[in-house]
């Protein structure tokens, strides 16, 4: 039995150095694939002191709207039925938080980029919608939500 001891020292020393031996490097992976573009930028667009104020004010605008029509699209009876009242609803949210004071006054490149962005998207009929126009709504006004953080970014 002495005779393994030696050869046990020996198998105990070699663990002991491999386990006290420094890691490799980790081998670098796939570089994280880019957030795809939106279909709306508004990067550069906002200017002036209240630039990244008047993005966040509109962006957090467009959200909040986008999500009082996904929900009223739940109810049995929903509240608003065409596009006409979903756009007033947009313009009523507008001046009650601004209250009255008009953000695309001093943003005209972003409200004209917002404005062609939503014609382009919904149209102007203004009409009756269905669960698909409702869900365009919904879309389109989250993505001026997602282009104004980026934006501000």
């Amino acid at each position: 039995m002495t005779r393994y001891l030696p050869i046990a020292l020996l198998a105990a020393a070699a663990l002991w150095w491999f386990a006290t031996l420094p890691s490799p490097a980790p081998t670098p992976g796939p570089a994280p694939a880019p957030v795809p573009a939106g279909e709306l930028s508004l990067v550069g667009l906002a200017t002036g002191d209240t630039a990244a104020t008047d993005l966040t004010t509109i962006g957090t605008l467009a959200e909040e709207v986008a999500e009082a029509i996904a929900w009223d699209g739940t109810q049995v009876a929903p509240k608003f039925t065409t596009g006409a009242q979903f756009d007033a609803l947009r313009v009523a949210a507008r001046e009650w938080r601004c209250r009255g004071a008009s953000v695309g006054k001093r943003q005209p490149n972003v409200a004209k980029a917002i404005g062609d962005y939503l014609t382009k998207k919904l149209g102007t009929s203004g009409g009756p919608v269905d669960a698909a126009a409702r869900a365009a709504w919904v879309a389109a006004l989250r993505e001026v939500g997602r282009a104004c953080r980026e934006a501000v970014q």
